[in-house]
């Protein structure tokens, strides 16, 4: 698999982007992000701990399974079509959020995680959206609403064309440059 690499040219210098500029320019609360997402700007709290135990059980079993030299970063601004989201967990190439505004374009990126939180409409429509229409090769969607792990793959004309679902507790392949089958348990 390799990284797919969007041109963002022009993304977040629209009128939206100006606004969520200004936006962000106030004193948004502590702990809260704030992202552009289909022209709205959301703001969310900061999650609960069951979520943030899910990114950590996760990010355990790419660093110890996984077959390719992979680097992780939470919260990571990106500019994708749509917006500007920020993924729970965004999975790339060594190297990639090197010297990376706070909102870079997704090049090098190998996959982006997002855990339902009171919104999940927004991560199973309009991210998912997002990530395949900047050609993003993997989106995995931890459902907890719905008890299930959703690995999204293969991005074309905004959408992506692979869907592998399983219920939470079933073993779900990643496939390279992971290369491992993700334990779910306790991803809920």
């Amino acid at each position: 698999m390799t990284a797919a690499m969007y041109d963002g040219t022009g993304v977040g210098h629209s009128p939206e982007g100006d606004l969520l500029e200004a936006f962000l320019a106030l004193d948004t609360p502590k702990g809260f992000k704030a992202e552009l997402i289909e022209g709205e700007i959301v703001v969310t709290p900061p999650p609960d701990g069951n979520h943030e135990a899910v990114l950590g059980r996760i990010v355990r079993q790419v660093f110890r399974l996984s077959d390719g030299d992979i680097t992780v970063a939470g919260t990571k601004g990106l500019d994708v079509p749509g917006g500007r989201f920020i993924p729970d967990m965004t999975f790339a190439v060594e190297g990639a959020f090197d010297e990376q505004p706070p909102w870079m374009r997704p090049q090098g990126l190998l996959m982006v995680v997002e855990v339902t939180s009171n919104n999940p409409t927004r991560d199973r429509e309009a991210k998912r959206r997002g990530y395949a229409a900047a050609e993003i090769p993997l989106y995995l969607l931890v459902d907890r609403q719905r008890r299930e792990v959703v690995l999204y793959g293969h991005p074309e004309e905004g959408d992506y064309t692979a869907t592998h679902i399983v219920p939470v507790g079933d073993p779900l392949p990643l496939p390279e440059p992971f290369g491992f089958e993700l334990a779910t348990d306790g991803l809920s």
